[in-house]
């Protein structure tokens, strides 16, 4: 019965912990300075796809390397930089079209 009880009083503080970190950082604000808070509104929009943008970052950089190599890696350095490219369009597009 004590176990029962012990563990059920530690899950509670786990999930008061873990709660009230998370909530926290929302109740404060800039108040302590005087100064009035942002609304959400007036807060800039978080970058839409992320990963996609990472990709062509990637992709530019794996191009710029290829395309700067001392070899052709047997051939196939053009190859692979058409790829690429075509690549970078490809998610240039699915960008485009999701505005």
């Amino acid at each position: 019965m004590k176990h029962r009880i012990f563990s059920l009083l530690v899950m509670v503080v786990l999930v008061l912990a873990l709660t009230f970190p998370v909530a926290a950082p929302a109740a404060s604000s800039a108040a302590g300075n005087g100064q009035p808070t942002k609304s959400v509104a007036a807060l800039p929009a978080a970058e839409e796809h992320p990963e996609i943008h990472e990709a062509i970052a990637s992709l530019r950089h794996a191009r710029e390397h290829l395309q700067h190599a001392r070899h052709d890696f047997g051939g196939h350095r053009a190859e692979a930089i058409g790829a690429i490219d075509a690549a970078i369009h490809q998610l240039e597009v699915c960008l485009e079209y999701d505005k």
